[in-house]
């Protein structure tokens, strides 16, 4: 029988992998009216785990993290603040979530949320970052790009032939 985290009301817990999290986590977004991707490349060369936009036009990045060496180990998550109105670190219900309060992790800046594959609870709302608005504008003009790119090569993927990178 699988082990059971009830300090996040969570349903019983798997070994989890980052597209479970994500999985829940968009789940938790789009009950909430935020709309999101997975993998998305940012101007600045980095990869958002999950970009979302909510109902105001804000955005939303989420990082995910299912190891805690690879949670401690990562010093570029500040490269991300950049690029959205909210930040949340996403992390699978198993995982040790003690050192978040910790300075390293500017609990000031940071959301904080817990997934499984089936759902995901934010332990700690993200405060607004309030991104300019020529940014904001640009970066929803890309994910909008992107989404329709990706929906678009479903659909037809001969159209990969004429694809441009998402990060230009």
């Amino acid at each position: 029988m699988p082990e059971t985290d009830h300090s996040a009301g969570l349903l019983p817990r798997r070994v989890q992998d980052a597209s479970s999290v994500a999985r829940g986590i968009c789940r938790l977004f789009a009950r909430n009216g935020i709309w999101c991707l997975s993998e998305v490349p940012l101007r600045n060369r980095r990869r958002a785990d999950i970009m979302g936009l909510d109902d105001k036009g804000r955005l939303v990045i989420v990082e995910i993290k299912v190891a805690r060496s690879d949670l401690l180990g990562d010093g570029k998550w500040t490269d991300y603040l950049d690029y959205c109105d909210r930040f949340y670190w996403g992390l699978c219900a198993s995982l040790d979530r003690s050192c978040m309060e910790e300075v390293t992790f500017k609990p000031q800046l940071c959301g904080l949320i817990v997934a499984d594959g089936y759902d995901a609870e934010i332990l700690r709302p993200a405060p607004a970052l309030k991104l300019a608005a020529a940014r904001r504008n640009k970066e929803v003009a890309r994910l909008a790009q992107l989404a329709m790119r990706r929906r678009q090569l479903e659909q037809d993927p001969e159209c990969a032939q004429w694809a441009i990178s998402a990060c230009e």
